[in-house]
């Protein structure tokens, strides 16, 4: 199984907030957002963060996906 982070990215579009503005509001390294992007794992720690600072669940911007499932 493996994490989609697709979510997350629909909210930004929805809030009208970009990667860099995520990494200035949350704090998270570049190199984290970077991870995101390519769907990595990544600390609960920062996944916590994003939802504080977007006031949302973690289930609202991540999901598990099957092997093979798009």
């Amino acid at each position: 199984m493996s994490l989609s982070y697709k979510k997350l990215w629909k909210i930004l579009i929805d809030k009208g907030i970009n990667k860099t503005e995520l990494h200035k509001m949350t704090g998270i390294s570049q190199s984290t957002i970077v991870k995101l992007t390519k769907g990595e794992n990544v600390n609960t720690e920062v996944l916590a963060r994003i939802c504080q600072t977007l006031n949302c669940e973690i289930s609202d911007i991540v999901e598990l996906q099957k092997e093979g499932q798009l």
